[in-house]
């Protein structure tokens, strides 16, 4: 167990948003709840129990602690093992669910089986209905993947480096099209499954919280353009549902790999998930978030106030008479309130104190909107400026929020 739990730390891509699974016939678990700290669309925080099957693998991948020329001790659960673990945690209220990978013992099928397997008797023997997370083997067989998708909440087989060429620098052994073959399967088995729902009640579900994979960020040189640009088409061809961004973290000596103490910043993670929600949900493409001119995010701001300062010529937002995709893009305002100053401004014009209540971080809105209220004193500000200002206004309020929590000692 410490060996394997601690192998399975390096995969960041669990996350039990999605699921609608039912707890029927007093079986255990709720899929409604779900992963090791990590957060339900609804924003609470569970916990699964996350291991490999095994850290025993053929490949020799340089970035992975599990490749078979590293000198590890190796262990592997059985199949059974992995099954009462999961159960008995579950009754001891330990975990609310399972999210399991492996590295690969003989081949794709032959580990893929296994994990088809402990899904199928969680399932059908002991009526578990919390939330399964299966890393798919790259390389299986169709009909693995569909048995997959019948038993498992989500399915996900990660690219892990952001471009092929990166792949062949660091896993030579590795198809990138063996890691393609199963989106692209499990995508149209999804989508007919999707369908057949919707025309027969009791048709069974199909990996309801759909597909997702993980890309290892600065192993190889790829910039930030390059790693958009990846997930960007991902989510076009394979509509995933979400795209995880895993930094580096040098625990082996290889001449391919950065130096050992080369660790990669956790804000720029943080700056790529920022800019993967604008690509998802606030109408932004890639070649606005980054370009050729600028092929990387700036660690300093957050991708919007980034795109705000480069196009200044867009501001002054109305926020009384923008439209909600204009709205979405003012830096301090965000999807929810978006909408309720879209449904606000119905009843009467907004001012500074209705959308301070709304929920608009008015510190950095101010630069680039106007409302009802007397319009905020521009002063003819340059982006640069701007980025100046919320800069140092933002440092001084983290002296601020230290010294406060200094004074409680």
């Amino acid at each position: 167990m410490n060996i394997l739990a601690d192998a399975a730390k390096y995969d960041v891509s669990c996350a039990s948003s999605g699921s609608k699974r039912k707890n029927e016939n007093k079986g255990l678990g709720n899929a409604s709840n779900g992963i090791c700290h990590s957060y339900t669309e609804d924003g609470r925080c569970v916990s699964l129990l996350k291991i490999l099957l095994t850290n025993h693998c053929i490949f020799d991948c340089a970035y992975c602690v599990s490749r078979k020329s590293n000198d590890i001790q190796r262990a592997a659960f059985t199949v059974q093992e992995v099954v009462d673990l999961t159960i008995n945690f579950y009754r001891r209220n330990y975990i609310e669910g399972l999210f399991l990978s492996s590295g690969i013992f003989k081949n794709a099928d032959y580990t893929m089986e296994r994990l088809v397997r402990i899904a199928k008797k969680l399932r059908t023997e002991h009526n578990f209905n919390g939330y399964i997370h299966l890393k798919s083997i790259p390389g299986a067989s169709d009909e693995l993947m569909r048995e997959a998708g019948l038993y498992a909440d989500r399915l996900s087989v990660n690219l892990e480096m952001p471009t092929e060429e990166g792949l062949k620098l660091l896993a030579p052994d590795k198809n990138r099209q063996d890691m393609i073959d199963p989106m692209s399967f499990l995508n149209k088995e999804i989508i007919q499954r999707t369908e057949e729902k919707k025309l027969f009640k009791k048709a069974p579900m199909f990996a309801p919280a759909g597909q997702s994979t993980q890309v290892i960020i600065g192993a190889t040189h790829e910039n930030d353009q390059q790693i958009l640009q990846t997930a960007n088409h991902f989510y076009k061809t394979f509509n995933l549902k979400r795209v995880y961004y895993s930094g580096y973290v040098p625990v082996l000596a290889d001449k391919r790999l950065p130096a050992l103490n080369a660790s990669v910043p956790m804000v720029r993670e943080n700056r790529l998930y920022q800019a993967d929600w604008l690509l998802r949900f606030y109408g932004f493409n890639v070649n606005e978030i980054v370009n050729n001119q600028q092929p990387l995010l700036d660690l300093d701001i957050d991708p919007k106030l980034g795109w705000a300062i480069r196009n200044m010529q867009a501001f002054p937002v109305d926020i009384n008479k923008a439209d909600l995709q204009m709205i979405l893009r003012v830096p301090g305002i965000g999807m929810e309130s978006a909408r309720k100053i879209v449904s606000a401004r119905m009843f009467a014009k907004l001012n500074w104190d209705q959308l301070k209540k709304i929920g608009v971080a008015i510190n950095r809105a101010k630069y680039f909107i106007i409302c009802k209220s007397n319009e905020f004193e521009r002063r003819d500000l340059t982006g640069t400026n701007i980025k100046q200002f919320i800069l140092a206004e933002s440092k001084s309020k983290y002296l601020k929020n230290s010294q406060t929590q200094l004074s409680l000692f």
